[in-house]
């Protein structure tokens, strides 16, 4: 009797929940910055005690880099991707690789920013223009850059290392204004590509190019900081990357990914956005300082699909135009 009474103890010992513990755990892969990776999911985890997340941080081409080799082996280990830009998540989609999900935030955000059968999100908004060395005349629009008056002045980063600008060079060519001819006229005005947006910035911050094309943020964070620069955000309208958030097809944890999702695109998550110094993809959200207003900033049309099959295309004609390898 006394060994069936302890049988019983020990069967209900290990039913009770230990303290402490986190009824799920939830794996996410993101591109984030270390510091704005651990505010999220610390956020996420204060509004989900019954969550514990472990995340890992690197570039998205690192990480992808990671995550096929982990398909190719069977065992994808993320629940989420928080990575750079839409084009990679469509290719994911289109290979199988996501689930969807169809998060009741998504009301507050244009139909442009999310995939309508609901596989990925865009979180943020990170915008690409003009920026200009305060000492020479500021430019209104892409067709400025194609100035002859502006030859050997201009600096952008090259599509050939920077998902950003092969987003907004597929962007550009299928605007029926600007196109490939657009592309020709910078490289006839010896636009310097290469490298990413960080070059650039410092190439226009220090002079040695009056005229850059880059990301809004490092423009508006530098000039606050006192760099000899402004920002345009050009009247035909900027590109963008919007740092998705997506659910593996594979996930383990499908109920914490959902928690996910829904934190990172609700009121709560996107003021982090803010806070981090970006812009909201949420709709009814205010922009950090030094922003215009959100009626003021024009989006292109932007199609993650034709650039995800146009991408190999693209980067072989830019290399072509502008001599690049």
């Amino acid at each position: 009797m006394r060994n069936v009474l302890l049988a019983a103890v020990a069967t209900a010992t290990m039913m009770l929940p230990v303290v402490g513990q986190a009824a799920e755990k939830l794996v996410v892969y993101t591109s984030q910055p270390t510091q704005d990776a651990q505010t999220t999911v610390d956020a996420f985890m204060a509004a989900n005690p019954d969550v514990e997340v472990e995340w890992v941080r690197d570039g998205t081409t690192k990480l992808m880099a990671k995550l096929r080799a982990e398909i190719a082996a069977g065992d994808p280990r993320p629940d989420v991707l928080l990575i750079a830009d839409t084009v990679t998540l469509e290719g994911l989609k289109q290979e199988g690789q996501l689930q969807a999900y169809k998060s009741p935030e998504a009301n507050a955000y244009e139909d442009a920013l999310y995939d309508g059968e609901g596989y990925y999100y865009s979180t943020k908004l990170i915008t690409t223009g003009i920026v200009y060395n305060t000492a020479v005349k500021a430019p209104k629009s892409w067709a400025d850059l194609s100035d002859a008056a502006l030859k050997n002045q201009i600096v952008m980063p090259s599509p050939l290392y920077s998902g950003a600008a092969l987003i907004h060079l597929s962007t550009l060519t299928e605007n029926k204004d600007l196109g490939w001819e657009y592309y020709q006229a910078l490289a006839a005005n010896d636009a310097r590509a290469q490298g990413g947006n960080g070059g650039t910035f410092k190439a226009v911050a220090s002079g040695e190019k009056p005229y850059g094309v880059v990301v809004d943020f490092l423009a508006i964070r530098g000039k606050a900081k006192g760099s000899p620069v402004d920002f345009v955000f050009p009247t035909e309208g900027v590109t963008y990357v919007t740092e998705p958030v997506a659910i593996m097809k594979e996930a383990k944890n499908v109920d914490a990914a959902h928690k996910f999702v829904d934190f990172v695109l609700s009121d709560a998550g996107q003021k982090l956005v803010l806070d981090m110094g970006y812009i909201p993809a949420r709709n009814d959200m205010d922009l950090p300082e030094g922003f215009p207003a959100r009626k003021d900033i024009k989006l292109m049309d932007f199609n993650p699909a034709i650039a995800l099959e146009q991408a190999d295309a693209n980067k072989k004609k830019f290399a072509d135009i502008f001599g690049a390898e």
